[in-house]
């Protein structure tokens, strides 16, 4: 959207964004109450009078109602004193945004964490590899992603050539959190869904199908995320990597003309044309 905008945007403004944008609502998935609370004690529009009064929003700018956002706010009630559900601006849960943009060896290109700091800024362990989110949601299911040590869960060819077409992860991430595994992060190439928490990195740039250093971790390497550095990182020199990346084959792509072949025999052979132009 920013490029069809003209807009010259990078992963950096998003950290620029975040660093000066206090974490200040105490809001499931990684806080302690859920939207109905937030609606007992006047909602979101409540919360803006909040970010209005502070200057952080401008109440100038023209809204569907045909009045200003100030003028829809200015009968709407402030947040009670001594709630709990959203922080003050000067006490907040955390000093600057829970999405942070991590870079290193392991994300050349970058990568996109949601740390909210509650289970610390920095975690190391082993890595456990699976090449599909479905191969770590079976080991999930079958108990064999342990408690104790550190590990950090790979989700790799699930970006947007080798998901294909970056499949929201869902399954994994909730089952992490449902079985209490806190000894785990996950990092994947592909992204998650927006109710994860914990040690998750996602967007893992570039992807394991065209070769990125993803495609290349093996189990029990090292990986350290660090949200005080904003690095990712694994504990292989840049030549090993490069002597892996030496023997690494792209996978056979998921969406190919045979898919096409099944795909025309149901639709008609006219799509088939079409559909193979495109590939």
């Amino acid at each position: 959207m920013a490029g069809t905008a003209g807009v010259d945007l990078t992963l950096d403004d998003f950290q620029r964004v975040s660093n000066k944008i206090p974490f200040i609502a105490d809001l499931m998935p990684s806080g302690k109450y859920v939207m109905p609370d937030l609606y007992s004690i006047g909602g979101t529009p409540s919360v803006m009078k909040l970010l209005l009064a502070a200057g952080l929003i401008d109440g100038g700018i023209p809204t569907v109602t045909g009045k200003t956002l100030a003028e829809n706010l200015e009968s709407w009630p402030s947040l009670p004193q001594g709630q709990e559900i959203i922080r003050s601006l000067d006490n907040p849960i955390k000093p600057t945004g829970h999405i942070e943009i991590l870079r290193g060896n392991l994300a050349p290109g970058g990568a996109v964490a949601k740390i909210t700091g509650k289970e610390g800024l920095k975690f190391t362990g082993k890595a456990r590899v699976f090449n599909k989110e479905h191969e770590l949601d079976d080991a999930l299911n079958a108990g064999k992603i342990p408690k104790g040590e550190n590990l950090v869960l790979i989700v790799r060819y699930e970006g947007p050539k080798g998901g294909p077409g970056m499949p929201e992860q869902l399954k994994a991430s909730a089952a992490i959190m449902g079985a209490g595994l806190t000894n785990c992060a996950l990092l994947t190439d592909g992204r998650y869904s927006g109710a994860s928490h914990g040690f998750i990195v996602g967007h893992i740039v570039p992807e394991a199908a065209v070769g990125g250093p993803i495609a290349v971790v093996r189990n029990d390497d090292i990986i350290t995320i660090d949200a005080e550095t904003n690095t990712l990182s694994m504990d292989v020199s840049d030549e090993e990597i490069k002597e892996r990346l030496k023997s690494w084959k792209a996978p056979r792509p998921i969406v190919n003309r045979g898919t096409l072949a099944k795909y025309s025999a149901l639709v008609g052979d006219a799509s088939h044309g079409a559909m193979t132009d495109l590939f």
